[in-house]
């Protein structure tokens, strides 16, 4: 341990017997940094393109109503350097509870027992959560664990089927290359393109809830949430696109780039977020005008590529959409699931 630093140790039976192995509650006044490392170290390794700066990861999980700190993150290290961690946060889904679980090692101590370990460790603090009424207890909800991870990971598979969970769906990230033709396709007649205003931030994210709400277990939004998006590190409202019809809002893109995760990764690249349509303005081409938009937007910025995520069964239809525009599928990952 690292002296001058308060730690609260964490009790986890059976962690692997690794020399100077510590595990620990985080302390968020210090860790960010190293944490933030850490997972751009693993997923660097596993081939995600996610590669989170500490001061996004702070603002994403201060902003996480279904999270506390202090309880549902801890961090395994070795000599004062940290070697994996695991996180917890619940959301209500649907007509579901998901304890969102999250795991990672890095690569030179995987195959110890460590990351099975830390996965217990989370899964122990979801039951003693909800033996004690905390949690989501009181809501009267099925509740379910829940973790995310790219097939192209091996052994992730059989890790988590030997865990007890099991496939409940699958997420794509797609690309497209901005450098092929794109094609002039106007907005539907009667709509138009309006600047974001901050006044109008609130009806904006109200009208992309509602569009959500047709999606497969759509989250259900906070407060927090809300103000979370819309103070991202990396926010640029004047790169999205959002349609207006009269005093209504139709439909919107939100588009993002994040400067230091392309430079490390060695990328130029756009995203796409949260492309939403509302029902009474969908099957006009409106959701393929915002898209084409969007590419434009994204090549006028110099940037090489555009990528976005999508639910590969999503009930709209949306990958079959963005394979039409050029997208092309290029990571799956699984979702997993595990009744309580």
């Amino acid at each position: 341990m690292t002296a001058g630093r308060s730690h609260r140790p964490v009790d986890m039976p059976g962690a692997p017997d690794v020399p100077g192995l510590v595990v620990r509650h985080i302390e968020p006044e210090s860790d960010f940094p190293a944490l933030a490392e850490l997972i751009s170290t693993v997923n660097v390794h596993d081939g995600v393109d996610w590669l989170p700066t500490a001061e996004a990861l702070r603002h994403d999980w201060e902003h996480t109503d279904g999270a506390d700190l202090a309880e549902d993150v801890v961090v395994a290290e070795v000599g004062g350097v940290l070697v994996g961690y695991a996180e917890h946060s619940w959301r209500v889904r649907g007509k579901r509870a998901f304890h969102h679980l999250h795991v990672a090692v890095l690569p030179e101590l995987r195959r110890r027992g460590l990351g099975r370990a830390l996965l217990a460790w989370a899964e122990a603090r979801v039951a003693s959560g909800l033996s004690t009424g905390g949690l989501g207890a009181t809501l009267g909800l099925p509740h379910v664990l829940a973790g995310y991870a790219d097939l192209e990971i091996p052994a992730i598979a059989p890790w988590a089927t030997a865990a007890g969970y099991t496939v409940d769906g699958y997420g794509v990230l797609m690309t497209r290359r901005l450098a092929d033709p794109i094609p002039d396709v106007p907005l539907p007649a009667g709509l138009e393109l309006r600047p974001v205003r901050r006044e109008e931030h609130r009806r904006i994210w109200d009208a992309d809830t509602e569009a959500f709400q047709d999606h497969r277990d759509p989250g259900t939004r906070t407060e927090s949430d809300f103000e979370g998006w819309f103070s991202q590190p990396n926010l640029d409202t004047g790169l999205w696109l959002v349609a207006w019809d009269g005093t209504e809002i139709a439909a919107s893109v939100m588009n993002f780039v994040f400067p230091e995760e392309n430079a490390r990764l060695g990328l130029s690249r756009g995203w796409l977020e949260h492309v939403s349509v509302r029902r009474p303005w969908r099957k006009r081409g409106l959701a393929t005008a915002l898209i084409i938009g969007s590419l434009r937007v994204l090549k006028d910025l110099g940037l090489a590529e555009a990528a976005l995520g999508a639910d590969a069964e999503n009930l709209t239809g949306a990958v079959h959409l963005y394979e039409s525009l050029g997208f092309r599928r290029v990571r799956t990952a699984a979702s997993y699931r595990k009744p309580i």
